[in-house]
């Protein structure tokens, strides 16, 4: 299975200095890629660097294989929008592959610079550099952030062999009031992440309408402490249902909520909650793992699953009076909407194995 690492560099200043450089000459090159890209209307790989190859080599003082690695880097932001001249931050990420990167052990990473190579120590070498059996694959994008190096590198992590289809199923419903609520009745509230949002949201507002340079340095010093706070909880929260669901030997059904976005109507009030759910995260952080503990995960139709009733199956968006409260028309059911709803994604991911199966 492959997975993303940020794994932290510790480079000495003459080191930092020589990255630096390289990144700036590097974007700058990768500028001048993307202007005669958008002046000749192409975003060819081959025709573009048959234009400025030569150029970037004398002119930014790259080698062969970084001028390469620019004019791939301007070519891919060109296909995106043709429409559009694209245009990179002066210490933007740039990407090293196997002919310009090589790992010196697994503490250890060797970078070319505009003067040459230098080996830089890896001091954080993430979660699963050292897990037995994995590897490093393709290329690492060298990425520089508050003062601190980083090597994004894909790692290829051996997989447990799955076993046969599990008997039982740790059935998940994601919302935004309860972030996770599974068919045990076991809920992890979202009412804390809403909350530091809403504070950050307020604070946010405050800075930009004073507009000094203590507040834009403030602002600056934020900017991804909500984004890691998100993170760091939806971290536990994967960790807490995959190890729950590898202790009763079950597989995890989790809606496929993909699109929501573009199929939701809310409220004004209630859009900054919505476009600010980080659900695909939450469900990316279970996905990998799930593979890596050796549990079954299965996606399932979301729809209808909060308004059918798990008793009679009657289906009735007035089944579901309040956001917390089911009560079925039919039978009269009532109890935990959230826990209905992980009961039904369930039975779909049970039905859904059989239809496989068969």
């Amino acid at each position: 299975m492959l997975v993303t690492e940020m794994l932290k560099l510790a480079p000495s200043p003459k080191q930092s200095e020589a990255l630096l450089a390289t990144m700036r000459a590097c974007n700058a090159a990768a500028n001048r890629v993307s202007e005669v890209a958008f002046e000749q209307r192409t975003a060819n790989k081959i025709a573009i660097q048959k234009l400025v190859y030569a150029d970037l080599r004398h002119d930014f003082n790259l080698s062969a294989q970084m001028a390469i690695r620019s004019i791939a880097k301007a070519c891919e932001a060109c296909k995106r929008d043709k429409k559009i001249k694209p245009m990179f931050r002066e210490l933007g990420a740039i990407a090293y592959d196997p002919r310009i990167l090589t790992w010196k052990g697994r503490d250890a990473v060797s970078i070319l610079t505009l003067t040459g190579r230098i080996i830089v120590p890896v001091l954080y070498q993430g979660r699963w550099l050292k897990t037995t059996g994995t590897t490093m694959r393709g290329q690492a994008d060298l990425i520089y952030r508050d003062g601190m190096f980083f090597l994004a590198t894909v790692i290829d992590v051996p997989e447990p062999l799955q076993g046969e289809e599990p008997d039982d199923w740790l059935d998940v419903d994601l919302g935004i009031v309860n972030i996770a609520t599974d068919s045990t009745g076991e809920t992890h509230s979202g009412a804390g992440v809403r909350a530091v949002r809403r504070r950050n949201a307020r604070l946010r507002a405050r800075l930009q309408s004073k507009g000094t340079k203590s507040a834009k340095r403030l602002l600056k010093a934020r900017r991804r402490k909500e984004s890691r706070f998100a993170r760091d909880v939806n971290h536990v929260i994967s960790k807490h249902l995959v190890g729950k669901a590898k202790g009763t030997r079950s597989g995890i059904a989790l809606e496929d909520l993909e699109g929501i976005r573009d199929r939701v109507t809310v409220r004004k009030a209630q859009r900054a909650d919505l476009h600010s759910w980080s659900f695909n995260q939450l469900r990316t952080f279970v996905t990998y793992k799930a593979a890596i503990a050796g549990v079954t995960v299965r996606m399932v139709d979301p729809r209808n699953t909060s308004r059918t009733c798990p008793g009679c199956g009657h289906i009735d968006k007035r089944n579901r009076p309040t956001r917390d409260d089911f009560r079925c028309l039919s039978c009269g059911l009532a109890g935990p909407a959230d826990y209905f709803a992980a009961i039904n994604i369930g039975r779909r991911a049970v039905s859904h194995a059989a239809d496989d199966a068969a």
